[in-house]
């Protein structure tokens, strides 16, 4: 059994196809409700090993999101809620649940204690690294806790360890391991230094405002008389003024100069009530109202009894900040008066003196980094600009209406020359044809920081930064900024368990100690990929993975979630038993960790979208998290293409099972994203499909005879469609998949002497033969959901699904999907079931010339009307001419319904009735009508 797919030999019996209320419930041994076969057959496979659960085994029934709307606060929550509504029974498993909602309280109550609220835990790219102050200078912080002593070393200080360091104590280093370092800007020469030590500086937002010389005596005055009312502020000489004002008021002039006159002291709301009754009752007076209310319950600080007039007066109150920014001076003022600490683009590095020595890193927030000359190390790279050089945000977020058609790409492989492209080639010419294409989203991989450029970002440096090989900072948000404009959301793909074990440019033992990011031992180190794996149970490495970046990208995909969730990484034999879900390999921090990150996600921003890349379809993925779920919006099916690449490459085309194609597409398909390829199958050696199908053997397109281009096209097009039609909402295609890219990608590496000649995108390609059919029916397709809603209307209902005839049929919505794989026989008058009667409009077929196929529907096959025949246990049929290899789509968009006659009413016709259905005629004369809908 070696050589079988492992999507083929599940242990577990076939996923229904047939509506809920045609299922029947089986309770299996393990607890858990199954539900019973479909109407196409569907047999339980034989079962086989596989390492890891195999990232082809189709999804479990229990991995749905019946979530059409986020939770609000005020509903309960239920640890075990999606346990209950779909059926599973599994006692060891709601226990686990249970628990681990227990610790996911406990850690977030750790989070809001050292950081208040999930929103200044997302913050922290604001507050660690280097940030300019308005104060004149520039702060740098970092989290090291195993470092003995910290500096910054850099172009600006000639790398000297001792000039810029933390200092003991307050702002220095405090008990968590945070480091932060001052760099006060120089003065110049002949400049006197500020009068005013809070004296600040506007550099960005109108960063000359404020250059008009304003008194600060002047302002303090304006202040008082403009803002604060009488009595409202009272200035003390000293600060010993109001003690002794108090004890005047206590005990006199000539109060006791000891205990023996000070006598018997009279409880405090004695003196209170004495002192009040001298007071003069005057209801204009700005003053606060003292008066302190004791109603006998325990002391709580969140609920302090106060004077409502006097609270709610100074609620009502702004605070005086245009007057605080008046005072502020301008970037002119600045730069005349201080030279900065640092200045834009310089490099620098931070020192640490650790028990082994002393340590250069990069900084871990650093937000550009760029390899040094030498080729040895990297540094990183203080990204500053002037004002007029800042990129400016011109276009709002857009939003998602229906289904999400993601594009995924790498930006160095973007483009059609033999280099690493750049984002600024990529947003001009590649945004340009992902829009026209009708995707509505773009999902970038290998985007962070990454030292082997053959990795494919895949061994992350610095989590903070965008790739220099591609540009700047400023050059990314401008690619974010217009695939917005082009009405593009941007995904990006966040790789946890990819982090670099590179201990030079990486997080490895950066501050010397073996877990201060990682976890130490065997643990911290992935068993196959040679990468680091994070700790989720510390608050600080939370702190630096829960973040929402500057660049206001749309959502993520969380990569490869099974070397997160489990301790083996997800490189076991994995037989799918709930057990697995909960035993002792199962990281529950991990799981704790992705619950927080998709609550602080969707309460900053609701309409972000998170994606789960999860081979082991863990229970609730896309549960809401109050119901015991994970809280993702879409999950990956990776089962499907894993299925594709299968009958490729070991099935001959006449016995391919339609059966066991439509048990891995149409398994529960709720919010699932589905694709035909990405990344996976043209990278690590594989081959893309048009490679296998169009390009096996042969050396040049011209060597292909005409009966291999139109098997290509016409059995890659079938693939596309029915793999869009049957996905979750969601549908996912790789960079030159839509128009049959025909070589595989291979990154610049010492195998291939570091040769660009398979990193690039053959865009000529698009006006060529069979890549321009097979473009111009990807991109039909994406028009025709943009318009007609394809995949947003319920799911799958499969009618018809025989390996005989090799022909599957299902419906969606208002739409009849029919396919037929056979390559050799053609069918004429086909019988397909569907349910509601009525014309049907073929929209979409496959088989049309523009899309490589011969043509053989005339256009009067183009509209069809059902007859009452009965087919597949539906009440109406359709009669279709199905060429070999192709596929239609037929609309409804007329229904024909008699009108309804109740039994106690009869009526009768004296004249002729004629009536056209199904292309037949009738006539109807002298007929009692009793009731019925034809």
């Amino acid at each position: 059994m070696d050589s079988c797919a492992l999507f083929l030999s599940t242990p577990r019996p076939p996923p229904p196809l047939v509506p809920a209320h045609r299922r029947r419930p089986l309770t299996s041994r393990s607890g858990l409700r199954r539900r019973e076969g479909c109407p196409c057959s569907c047999a339980s496979s034989s079962s086989s090993s596989g390492r890891a659960g195999s990232q082809d085994r189709p999804p479990r029934p229990w991995q749905q999101k019946q979530r059409t709307q986020r939770p609000g606060r005020g509903e309960a929550i239920d640890p075990v809620g999606f346990l209950a509504k779909h059926g599973i029974s599994d006692r060891a498993f709601a226990q686990f649940l249970r628990d681990r909602y227990k610790a996911l309280k406990d850690r977030r109550w750790e989070l809001h204690s050292r950081l208040i609220d999930l929103k200044e835990a997302s913050s922290g790219f604001e507050l660690m690294g280097m940030h300019r102050h308005r104060q004149h200078r520039v702060d740098f912080m970092e989290w090291a806790p195993g470092a003995r002593y910290c500096s910054v070393v850099g172009d600006f200080n000639q790398w000297s360890t001792t000039e810029n360091c933390a200092r003991e104590g307050h702002l220095g280093h405090d008990d968590f391991g945070y480091w932060t370092i001052i760099l006060e800007d120089k003065l110049r020469e002949g400049q006197e230094p500020d009068e005013y030590y809070f004296q600040e500086y506007n550099y960005t937002d109108d960063y000359d405002k404020g250059d008009n010389g304003v008194d600060v005596e002047e302002l303090i005055h304006r202040m008082n008389e403009e803002y604060w009312e009488p009595g409202e502020i009272k200035s003390q000489k000293s600060r010993l003024e109001v003690v002794a004002k108090l004890y005047e008021q206590m005990f006199g002039p000539n109060g006791p100069q000891t205990e023996e006159e000070l006598g018997d002291i009279p409880d405090a709301e004695t003196r209170y009530n004495e002192w009040k009754a001298l007071q003069k009752d005057d209801s204009a007076s700005s003053l606060p109202c003292y008066d302190i209310i004791d109603n006998g319950q325990e002391f709580d600080i969140f609920n302090v009894a106060t004077d409502r007039v006097s609270f709610e007066k100074f609620q009502g109150k702004s605070p005086p900040l245009a007057y605080w920014v008046e005072m502020r001076k301008g970037r002119k003022a600045w730069l005349e008066k201080y030279v900065p600490a640092i200045s834009h683009k310089d490099k620098y590095r931070v020192y640490f003196n650790t028990p082994d020595g002393g340590l250069e890193r990069i900084p871990a927030w650093a937000t550009y980094v760029l390899p040094d000359a030498e080729g040895k190390q990297s540094y990183a790279v203080h990204w500053d600009p002037p004002p007029e050089e800042i990129y400016k945000w011109r276009f709002e977020r857009p939003k998602v209406k229906g289904s999400l058609r993601i594009y995924e790409c790498h930006v160095g492989i973007s483009g059609s020359e033999q280099k690493i492209s750049s984002f600024q080639e990529f947003t001009s010419n590649v945004l340009p044809h992902i829009k026209d294409a009708g995707y509505n989203a773009i999902q970038l991989i290998g985007i962070v920081e990454h030292k082997d450029y053959s990795s494919v970002g895949y061994k992350v440096t610095n989590y903070f930064s965008v790739s220099s090989r591609f540009g700047s900072p400023d050059d990314f948000k401008k690619l974010v900024d217009e695939a917005h404009g082009l009405g593009l959301v941007v995904l990006l793909d966040i790789v946890h368990s990819y982090a670099s074990a590179d201990e030079l440019v990486g997080l490895s033992l950066f501050d010397g100690s073996n877990d201060c990011y990682f976890h130490s031992g065997k643990r911290g180190h992935h068993k196959y990929w040679g990468t680091r794996m994070f700790k989720y149970d510390d608050i600080d490495v939370l702190h630096f993975l829960l973040w929402v970046t500057e660049y206001r990208v749309d959502g993520f995909q969380f990569h490869s979630l099974p070397s997160m969730l489990y301790t083996h990484n997800g490189f076991s034999t994995f037989t799918g038993a709930t057990e697995e879900y909960y035993n002792q390999y199962v990281d529950e921090d991990a799981l704790i960790y992705l619950i927080i990150a998709n609550e602080m996600l969707h309460e900053l921003h609701p309409d972000i979208i998170t994606i789960a890349e999860d081979a082991t379809f863990y229970p609730g993925l896309c549960e809401p998290t109050t119901q015991g779920g994970l809280g993702f919006d879409y999950w990956v099916n990776l089962s499907i293409p894993e299925m594709w690449l299968w009958h490729l490459e070991n099935v001959p085309e006449q016995e391919w099972s339609m059966n066991k194609i439509m048990r891995v597409l149409v398994n529960n398909n709720s919010n699932m994203l589905s694709y035909v390829e990405n990344h996976n199958q043209s990278i690590s050696g594989r081959k893309s499909f048009a490679e296998i199908i169009l390009y096996e053997g042969k050396c040049s397109n011209s060597s292909v005879d005409n009966d291999l281009i139109f098997r290509a096209s016409s059995l890659l097009n079938i693939i596309k469609l029915i793999t869009f039609t049957t996905s979750g909402g969601a549908y996912l295609n790789f960079i030159g998949n839509e128009f049959a890219h025909p070589k595989r990608i291979e990154f610049p590496m010492s195998s291939n002497d570091y040769s660009f000649c398979l990193a690039n995108r053959q865009w000529e390609l698009l006006d060529k033969g069979v890549h321009k059919h097979i473009f111009n029916f990807d991109k039909d397709i994406m028009s025709l959901d943009g318009k007609e809603r394809l995949i947003s209307g319920g799911s799958p209902i499969v009618h018809h699904c025989d390996d005989t005839s090799m022909i599957i049929s299902f419906t969606r919505g208002p739409f009849l999907f029919v396919f037929n794989f056979n390559p050799d026989a053609s069918y004429q008058l086909y019988s397909v079931g569907v349910d509601e009667a009525g014309e049907y409009q073929l929209i979409l077929n496959t088989d049309e010339t523009k899309y490589g196929g011969r043509g053989e529907l005339t256009s009067n096959q183009y509209m069809k009307r059902t007859s009452d025949n009965r087919v597949g246990g539906c009440r109406n049929s359709l009669e279709l001419t199905l060429p070999s290899r192709s596929a239609q789509t037929p609309r409804q968009t007329k229904k024909i319904q008699l009108e309804q006659f109740t039994g106690k009413e009869h009526y009768r016709s004296e004249r002729i009735l004629q009536m056209q259905i199904v292309g037949l005629m009738f006539d109807v004369s002298d007929l009692t009508f009793c009731c019925g809908t034809i």
